[in-house]
Formats: C-alpha cells, sequence, structure tokens
C-alpha cells in the first residue's frame, strides 16, 4: 500500500505542480492585479457559493470511494441512480444558497455572478463524483489527470485574453467566471467518457428509498464536510459583510488566502491518495501505522518548512504575485501560512478518523471549531479585518488539529519514539535559522533555500531514502 501511496503521490505532486501554481498565480492573481477592488466582491461571492457546497453531496464522494475501494463491483450499480440523485440535490442546493443570498442583500449585480458560481459548483461536484470512482478503483493516473484538466484549459484561454488581449477591452470579473464554467463544462464530459469507459453505461432511474437510504448513510460525511467548510471558507463572507471596508479587506485577505489555497490543493493530494487505501487497509485489519508515518513526515516536515520561509520573506513573496497592498495583505499571510500546518494535520488525521468511521467525535470536533472561528471572528473583523480573520483561522486549524493528534495517539497507539520526536525538531530548527540568517532577495536564493530544505528532510531522515527503495522494489 505505500507503494501504491507513494507512486500515486509522485504523479499527482507533478502535474499539479506544473499545471496548478500557473494557474494561480499566473492567472488568478493577475486577473485580481486587473479588476481590482470588484475581486473582493467576487472572492466572498465564491466563498459563499462553497458553504453549502455539502447539499450536493451529501458526503457522497467519500462514502462512494469508500465503498468501491472495498467493494469495486457496485460501482455501476450505483452510477446511474446517483445520477439522477444529484440532479434532485442541485436543485436543493440552489434554493438554498439564493434564499440566504437574498437574506443578506446582496444586489442584483452580485445575484447574477453567484448564479454562474452556484453552476459552476455543480460542474465541479461532478468532476469530484467521477474522480471518487477512480480512487476508489485505485486508478490514480487517471484522477490525477482529471484533477488538473479543468486548470490547463483554465490557463490556455484566460491566459490568451489576459496576456495576448483580442480587442482593447479592460478584462472583467465576470470574463473570468463563465471561462470557468466553459473548463469545468468540458472537464465532466471528458471525466464520464473515461468513467463509461471504465464502468458500463448505466441506466439512469430516479429510486427515493434509493436516495433516502444514500443520505441516511452519507449524512455523519455530509455533516463532518458542512461543519469544515463553515469554519473554512466563512471568513470572506463575514469580512465582507462586517467589516466598514468590507470589499477591500476581503481582497486583502484573498491576496493572503491565494498561497494557502494553493498549498491546500496540494495538501488535498495525500488526502485524496490517503483514504481509500486506509479505507482498504482498515477493512482488511492491516496496520496504517507505516502509511501514517511517512505521509506525515511528508506532508507535516514540507509544510512547517514553507511555512517558515513564507513568514521571513512575506513582502518579498507578496511583492512577486501582486502589484498592490502588500503591506495591508502581509499579516494575514503570515497567520494563514502559520494556520496551514494545522490543515495540513487536519487532513491526514482527519482522513484517517474518516476512514476508520470516527464520526461522531469528527462532527463534535468540527462543531466547537465552527463556534470558536465565528465568535472570534465576530470580534476581530469589526477592529482588524483581514488581519482579524486570518488570526481567528489560525487559532481554530491549529485547536482542531492537535485534539486530531492526541485522539489518534490514544486510539491508535501512535506514541511516537523520542529519536523521532528529536529528529522533527532538529530540522524545524535548522530551517528556522537558515531563514533567520539568510536574506532572500532574489528568487534564487528563495529556490536555494527551498532546496536545502527539502533535503534537510533526508538529512533528518524525514523522508527515508532506505525506506523508499526498498518500497519502490517492490512489485505488485
Amino acid at each position: 500500500m505505500q507503494r501504491k501511496f507513494l507512486s500515486g503521490l509522485v504523479l499527482m505532486l507533478v502535474l499539479n505542480l506544473l499545471i496548478k501554481p500557473l494557474a494561480i498565480f499566473g492567472i488568478d492573481a493577475e486577473i485580481q492585479n486587473r479588476v481590482g477592488e470588484s475581486y473582493g466582491t467576487y472572492f466572498s461571492l465564491l466563498s459563499f457559493s462553497f458553504l453549502f457546497n455539502i447539499l450536493m453531496d451529501f458526503g457522497i464522494n467519500n462514502f462512494t470511494t469508500k465503498r468501491i475501494a472495498q467493494q469495486p463491483e457496485v460501482a455501476i450499480s450505483y452510477l446511474g441512480r446517483m445520477l439522477v440523485f444529484r440532479f434532485v440535490l442541485f436543485i436543493f442546493y440552489a434554493i438554498v444558497t439564493f434564499s440566504i443570498a437574498l437574506i443578506l442583500d446582496w444586489d442584483s449585480y452580485e445575484l447574477y455572478l453567484l448564479t454562474f458560481l452556484v453552476f459552476n459548483q455543480f460542474l465541479v461536484t461532478l468532476i469530484t463524483y467521477a474522480r471518487s470512482h477512480f480512487a476508489g478503483l485505485l486508478q490514480f493516473k487517471t484522477e490525477a489527470l482529471l484533477s488538473i484538466l479543468d486548470r490547463f484549459l483554465l490557463i490556455l484561454i484566460c491566459g490568451a485574453l489576459l496576456y495576448m488581449p483580442i480587442s482593447g477591452e479592460i478584462f472583467k470579473i465576470e470574463w473570468f467566471i463563465w471561462i470557468q464554467t466553459l473548463c469545468y463544462g468540458i472537464t465532466v464530459i471528458v471525466a464520464f467518457i473515461l468513467l463509461l469507459k471504465k464502468i458500463g453505461r448505466p441506466k439512469l432511474a430516479f429510486r427515493p428509498v434509493f436516495s433516502y437510504a444514500v443520505i441516511r448513510k452519507s449524512m455523519p460525511y455530509a455533516l463532518l464536510i458542512l461543519l469544515m467548510m463553515i469554519y473554512t471558507r466563512m471568513d470572506s463572507v463575514m469580512i465582507e459583510r462586517m467589516h466598514w471596508d468590507g470589499k477591500a479587506q476581503t481582497g486583502y485577505y484573498a491576496q493572503g488566502f491565494r498561497l494557502f489555497d494553493a498549498l491546500f490543493m496540494f495538501a488535498m493530494i495525500f488526502s485524496g491518495l490517503l483514504y481509500p487505501l486506509f479505507s482498504k487497509m482498515l477493512a482488511a485489519n492491516e496496520s496504517i501505522k507505516l502509511l501514517l508515518g511517512s505521509a506525515t513526515k511528508l506532508l507535516i516536515g514540507g509544510t512547517i518548512a514553507l511555512a517558515i520561509i513564507a513568514c521571513f520573506n512575506s513582502e518579498l513573496i507578496l511583492g512577486w504575485i501582486y502589484d498592490n497592498n502588500i503591506y495591508e495583505s502581509e499579516k494575514a499571510f503570515q497567520m494563514l501560512m502559520v494556520g496551514f500546518v494545522g490543515m495540513s494535520v487536519n487532513l491526514i488525521f482527519g482522513t484517517l478518523l474518516t476512514a476508520d468511521g470516527s464520526l461522531k467525535f469528527l462532527n463534535i470536533l468540527s462543531a466547537v471549531g465552527i463556534l470558536v472561528n465565528i465568535g472570534m471572528n465576530a470580534y476581530l473583523i469589526p477592529k482588524y479585518g483581514a488581519t482579524g480573520a486570518a488570526f481567528a483561522t489560525l487559532v481554530t486549524q491549529c485547536s482542531v488539529s492537535l485534539t486530531q493528534v492526541v485522539y489518534c495517539v490514544y486510539r491508535y497507539a501512535l506514541l511516537p519514539s523520542i529519536i523521532q520526536i528529536a529528529q522533527f525538531i532538529g530540522y524545524v530548527l535548522s530551517v528556522f535559522a537558515l531563514c533567520y540568517f539568510i536574506e532572500i532577495e532574489t528568487i534564487w536564493v528563495f529556490l536555494a533555500i527551498c532546496t536545502t530544505s527539502f533535503f534537510g528532510l533526508i538529512a533528518f531522515r524525514l523522508i527515508d531514502l532506505k525506506q523508499l527503495k526498498l518500497i519502490f522494489s517492490q512489485k505488485g
């Protein structure tokens, strides 16, 4: 299983490193530079469209991945009924989202943009549903290609409009949203062509009894995702609604959040690979310690190094990406990067607990996380804007992740050795010292620091080359 995890991880990381940074920093960031304050409106609406996304899913993707990983033969029998059911859920999601949007008193232009964003969420849900089948079947190559296809198309189309403009018109945020719709639509078509070739053509049918049974089984997963989405995505909506200069502050937060979101996409690769593997291993009563240890060392070690580098060089990094408002975004960016370490821990240990069915614990923990996050935001945002929201995110993510680690250590007897703890502390201190004593002034020095930090993972044996060689030399 470690070989399957690592080979899939390498492929997913390579493809995503080639495509997604270019989409995020070359396209998305440039659009914010071009459109200015209207990006704050877009970012707030985008986050709002995420909040109730789970109403289109109800945990079906996680449920599907786990079920197919354990029983691959059920894939074709579920697909036709599930697709029709998803259209019903989309209507429910749209009604709830627009009802709350009207209560929040957004104007007609904002509701117009929200209409496309809501439809985009539906297309994304279809893409992730198709990918959940390939993940459950451990077809990581196909899943990897589908994970970057929409971003690749976005780069081609937006890149042409931004850097080779056909007309003299100023780029508008509406164009960006429309192009996203087109790219998601093409990806949906490709994903389902590949899926139907793999498992066959399903019979479309709506079965109320089946739909109710799926909701009943998936409800704990759905509740968990909804709670996590609220305390992860509510910040920008609260900034836009609660601060006197909400649109500008949301833009500052978006500048700090962009790298957080980019790294989150890469961290999700670990979660997406680990979930079916953990599910399969736990069902077979196999030990998960080696796989969990490998994933934890790679992801947590890497994210701590990135957080340290980003905090020491925040002004420089933001200046490479944006043209304006660097100072206003800097503190929020630093806090979000530290909070991302907690998010990474959450993704690994939360994935393990989800695969093991510990949903009651996770839901209670997430509910507490929401109370902490909303309470801190309500107090901090009116006074400190984007910086206050970022601090609330840091506290929430780190508190939730630390609680998960303590619970997993107790539940699975995962207490690390003194040597492992010393290796981790030694690595963190060495990266801190590197950034403290070396001032980064050029991109080349920055890349050198990142490369040195990577080799530090090997030097402190957070990446064990002998173990990797042994894993990849295994057959099957």
